[in-house]
């Protein structure tokens, strides 16, 4: 059975939010946060880390 990655992301981050109980604002910050950083300058050097 082959699951496309963002389906697992979002199962994990489903299940994960209503474990942990994160405060909303929080969730939006780090959504936020690395959407904007996969398209900055810092984007080269966060490729090499995650590989």
């Amino acid at each position: 059975m082959s699951v496309p990655l963002w389906l697992f992301i979002a199962c994990i981050g489903w299940v994960g939010i209503k474990l942990v109980r994160p405060p909303l604002w929080l969730v939006l910050v780090l959504l936020i946060g690395g959407y904007l950083l996969a398209d900055s300058f810092l984007a080269p050097a966060i490729d090499t880390a995650t590989k």
